[in-house]
């Protein structure tokens, strides 16, 4: 009864971990990395906590670099794995593999023989509570058996994140008056609809180039994006502090902001400014 307390009370205590900390690549010190003994890729192992009299499990964190996972094991007296930030793999013998991240509580059962580890393009740590019983390490994961993981969960995820932040740079650009690397960014028949009109790339370029509409800054509210195939489609809700014609104007818009990939390429093709009323 005592053990089952015991796991109770840390659980309890884990889901507490406060948001902001799920932000962080760790939560405990980042400690030495481990020698790649029963897993492969770059992996930086802490003991938080050993099982004494009183408390009859081990706390651990892991913090994994893109790529690397741990072989195929099982754990006599159970597992939880508390996912505090990026994304990652967990797979049980003879099941589809999941897709894990910051916020996830994953439940080892003992004796389950499975393995877990960062995705390919994203790092992942999390807080190992274990039993106090060895670990049993039982096969190698190969590399052919990782690399041939296909999650579409993951795979649409990964395009909404790299939109969003493809949208930021853009952002960005604006701001710096930086007409050449948008002007790579935009589609040769790119549009781009604004209050006073709408025309095409070589205006909106020569536009920013010479400051007729300086984008000084935006602040993002909220961002939303759908993926369909080669189209994306992102949805911003902002407020745009602009100069134009020498004068300094703050609005509210809902910006609507269509990509197509073309040659393994984002192009921004369209970009639509719709004031928000009542603002």
């Amino acid at each position: 009864m005592k053990s089952i307390q015991n796991w109770f009370l840390i659980l309890a205590l884990a889901l507490l971990i406060p948001n902001f900390l799920l932000a962080q690549e760790s939560i405990f010190p980042k400690r030495e990395k481990a020698p790649n003994v029963n897993h492969t890729g770059d992996v930086w192992l802490s003991h938080v906590f050993d099982a004494d009299e009183t408390f009859d499990f081990n706390i651990s964190q892991a913090v994994s670099a893109e790529g690397s996972k741990l072989n195929w094991h099982l754990h006599p007296e159970g597992q939880l794995l508390l996912i505090t930030h990026g994304v990652g793999y967990y797979q049980e013998k003879g099941k589809e593999v999941m897709v894990v991240r910051a916020g996830d509580v994953v439940k080892c059962l003992p004796n389950v023989e499975h393995w877990h580890g960062a995705t390919p393009n994203n790092p992942v740590t999390y807080l190992a509570i274990s039993g106090n019983a060895p670990t049993k390490w039982t096969d190698t994961l190969t590399a052919e058996t990782y690399n041939a993981l296909k999650t579409s969960e993951l795979s649409h995820k990964d395009t909404e994140q790299e939109i969003i932040e493809l949208s930021k740079k853009k952002w960005e650009w604006m701001a710096d008056k930086n007409a050449d690397a948008l002007a790579e960014l935009f589609h040769e028949k790119s549009q781009f609809v604004h209050m006073g009109g709408s025309w095409g790339k070589e205006r909106e370029v020569e536009i920013i180039r010479s400051g007729g509409i300086h984008y000084k800054n935006a602040e993002v509210h909220e961002v939303s994006v759908d993926v369909m195939g080669n189209t994306a489609i992102l949805l911003n809700r902002i407020t745009l502090l602009a100069v134009v014609g020498g004068n300094e104007v703050t609005n509210p818009f809902i910006v609507t902001e269509v990509y197509k990939k073309e040659d393994g390429d984002w192009k921004l093709a369209n970009m639509s400014f719709v004031r928000q009323m009542g603002n």
